[in-house]
């Protein structure tokens, strides 16, 4: 979630708080306060309210009648529901995608899946996870499909930072490589068969990670 001196004070002020909630440094349950958010970021209660919002439509936090904002818990079936609507909508990216991805594309896929493998804590591999994806699916150009996806990725991270906060080993992504070999044989409904798979891996619970031999190969 990068920002730029030209985007809304909202916009900034609720990236920055969405990238603290996903990284778990702001808990679930914990309410913001419009006063000090304002304060700490020397902005008025304007943006502030708008950036709630924002985040509330991200699913991040809850505004409640008269006792203000929280951030937003989640469940099983909320990690099943957006690992669900992930593969449904990457699956449609790719397929739109997939003429139009080069072998150019395709390589700097595999140098960003590999440094992954290599990362050396679970923010550094979420990262290269997520740049992974948006590479292969960004040639589909359907730009509000795509800020769906992103939103969705932010969800899963959020779900992924909770249960490997502690302990990290980083994977070797074996999926994400049957996928590049499907694109560069041109096999795109092969890699869209992996691609729902691998993601919907992503459903389980984030507090029961799968077998290591598992988690090694499906690594969503």
């Amino acid at each position: 979630m990068t920002t730029t001196k030209d985007d809304p004070v909202s916009v900034r002020i609720s990236r920055a708080l969405a990238e603290r909630i996903i990284a778990g440094d702001i808990q679930p349950g914990a309410r913001l306060r419009q006063d000090h958010i304002a304060e700490a970021f020397g902005a008025s209660h304007v943006p502030v309210r708008e950036a709630f919002r924002l985040l509330e439509a991200q699913g991040l936090v809850v505004s409640e009648p008269r006792r203000g904002v929280r951030v937003a818990g989640f469940s099983l079936d909320e990690v099943r529901e957006v690992a669900e609507m992930r593969a449904a909508l990457e699956v449609l990216a790719l397929r739109q995608a997939g003429p139009h991805l080069t072998k150019a594309i395709l390589d700097e896929a595999e140098a960003i899946s590999k440094a992954g493998d290599k990362a050396s804590d679970v923010q550094a591999w979420e990262e290269a996870n997520r740049a992974f994806h948006r590479l292969i699916i960004t040639p589909c150009g359907m730009p509000r499909l795509l800020r769906t996806i992103d939103d969705l990725h932010s969800a899963s991270a959020r779900f992924l930072f909770s249960g490997w906060r502690a302990e990290w080993e980083a994977p070797t992504d074996r999926d994400h490589m049957a996928i590049l070999a499907a694109l560069r044989d041109g096999e795109i409904e092969t890699a869209a068969a992996v691609l729902a798979r691998h993601v919907r891996w992503s459903g389980q619970d984030p507090r029961k990670p799968a077998s290591r031999k598992a988690f090694t190969t499906t690594r969503p």
